[in-house]
């Protein structure tokens, strides 16, 4: 049973790889962890955009292994189409990494303009100099 409370956990629910045996193993997506800042000595050493980046990266390496596994077949009475599927979770990937841009971006806004004391008190002496 999985922890879905770890960072690997939370990657693994966020492909949707909740089968067993799941489809990713836990080193791999680790790696994709890993590739984002997550260090397993250090468990706070990812933050929220990080793993769903690398749930992205995890969604493009499944899309890949469709693409080279799994052609668009047509026979009598069965169809495939790998490359579709692809597709579909290229999207889910890009869909992940703009949701990881979006918090990102807002976490970047604690820089703030803030006025000047002008010309009066000590701030303005050293100003001067």
């Amino acid at each position: 049973m999985a922890d879905y409370t770890t960072p690997t956990g939370q990657v693994r629910l966020l492909i949707a790889d909740l089968a067993e045996p799941p489809l990713m193993a836990d080193d791999v997506l680790e790696g994709y962890l890993g590739l984002h800042g997550y260090a397993l000595w250090d468990p706070d050493s990812i933050t929220r955009p990080g793993i769903w980046r690398a749930a992205a990266d995890a969604l493009d390496a499944i899309a890949t292994s469709e693409v080279l596994t799994s052609k668009k077949i047509r026979t009598q009475d069965l169809s495939t189409d790998g490359p579709a599927v692809a597709a579909e979770l290229r999207k889910q990937a890009a869909a992940l990494r703009g949701k990881a841009d979006q918090a990102e971006a807002a976490d970047d806004s604690f820089f703030e303009i803030i006025p000047s004391c002008g010309s009066r008190g000590a701030e303005g002496e050293e100003a001067r100099w």
